[in-house]
């Protein structure tokens, strides 16, 4: 079975500071991969490396068996025209932190633009999904609502319909609840707690420890770089074997 992300030897610098430094690891198809660390490790970065929002120095790293941002002729990697790259990034949906609507869009507006834009779906093919989606995540009221007269909770669901509206086959969360109040980390999480019940193949990072180990596949954890510690959720939350593990989640659990 192909995997469905595989990095081998990913490094990645900014100028003089290594923030990867030879990252391995492999997300199987339907899995929810969950990254943990402390600020600082390169979680972010990793995620942002799987669909080409940053270049990555050295290593390879696949979706679905095609590289990310190269294709391969004989020994040597050629980077792909930018427009290749995009139509590969229609792929991977992607949730940030902040939450990145259009904020002169409404709702539904919002879920719409991609699939118009990029795919060039009539507005009502759009539309019809757009409704769907929102009704999926629990805002079929808010359609007409634009970003500022949502709670940041209902901004995130909004944005997560926004990735889903592309038909992705991955999804990447980068701690998607760690901008949001406390008492509305609940609804998005249960949105995502859907998604991987349905099946989407997911890599979350995520302060989230008790959605890490109840819904999670895997779980690594990162420090400087590196992958420090990896293997089921429920064994490396409860039982981590590294000294550096252990003192991460000793302040975190």
């Amino acid at each position: 079975m192909t995997a469905m992300v595989r990095a081998e030897g990913v490094h990645k610098s900014f100028g003089t500071a290594h923030i990867l430094k030879g990252i391995d690891l492999e997300v199987a198809p339907r899995e929810v991969f969950c990254l943990i660390g402390p600020s600082g490790s390169g979680k972010s970065t990793f995620l942002r490396c799987i669909n080409h929002l940053e270049q990555i120095n050295a290593g390879r790293l696949s979706v679905d068996g095609e590289l990310v941002g190269y294709r391969q002729k004989g020994d040597k990697l050629y980077e792909l025209k930018d427009s290749e790259v995009a139509r590969k990034r229609r792929d991977i949906g992607m949730v940030f932190q902040r939450f990145n609507l259009f904020p002169h869009m409404t709702a539904i507006e919002n879920i719409m633009e991609a699939p118009v834009q990029v795919r060039g779906e009539t507005k009502a093919v759009a539309r019809a999904r757009a409704v769907r989606l929102l009704d999926r995540v629990g805002l079929a009221d808010k359609a007409a609502s634009y970003p500022a007269q949502l709670s940041g909770g209902q901004q995130q669901r909004v944005a997560i319909a926004r990735a889903l509206a592309m038909e992705p086959k991955l999804m990447l969360f980068d701690e998607p609840t760690s901008a949001l109040d406390p008492e509305l980390v609940g609804d998005v999480l249960d949105v995502m707690r859907g998604l991987a019940e349905e099946g989407m193949t997911m890599i979350v990072v995520t302060h989230e420890m008790g959605f890490a180990r109840e819904v999670g596949d895997a779980l690594v954890f990162m420090d400087d770089g590196v992958v420090v510690e990896s293997g089921h959720p429920r064994d490396v939350l409860t039982n981590p074997r590294h000294d550096r593990t252990k003192s991460f989640l000793s302040k975190v659990l």
